[in-house]
């Protein structure tokens, strides 16, 4: 299946969103309080801040099949802005059938209708499916996370 219909989801689409956020927290063993969970949906609604979420819709049937969140934020090492894609996630059954690449490569022509620099994301190293469509589609620089939780 390919033709996905990717957009900018509505304020009042959130319960067609929300599963699919619950999804990706299974998947990466998380569980983001409901008080943040519905902080992050008003921001991706409010003008003023630099978060954004998409979603893919299949064509056959307008169901929501995946979505993703990115942020833009400034940069020390150039005068655009960059494009921090945060949060990816395709539902079970629509994997492999390219929703993931078509939600990151909205992301790429959102992010360079802005005159950003550049989109970057990190994904774990266990994602091994996620990983095989990363390498295709985008550089691998290297650089190792380190953290401290405060």
């Amino acid at each position: 299946m390919t033709g996905w219909n990717v957009r900018q989801l509505r304020e009042e689409e959130r319960g067609a969103w929300e599963p699919l956020w619950l999804g990706y927290q299974r998947f990466y063993e998380v569980e983001i309080p409901a008080e943040v969970t519905a902080l992050t949906w008003s921001r991706f609604h409010d003008e003023d801040e630099p978060m954004h979420v998409l979603g893919a819709f299949a064509p056959d049937s307008q169901r929501l099949v995946g979505i993703v969140h990115y942020i833009f934020h400034r940069s020390c090492w150039t005068a655009a802005p960059y494009c921090y894609l945060q949060d990816l996630f395709t539902v079970d059954d629509m994997r492999g059938r390219g929703v993931g690449r078509a939600l990151i490569e909205a992301v790429y022509e959102r992010a360079g209708g802005v005159g950003a620099n550049r989109v970057w994301w990190l994904t774990h190293e266990s994602n091994t499916a996620g990983r095989l469509l990363y390498d295709r589609i985008a550089d691998r620089p290297g650089f190792i996370q380190y953290r401290r939780m405060l």
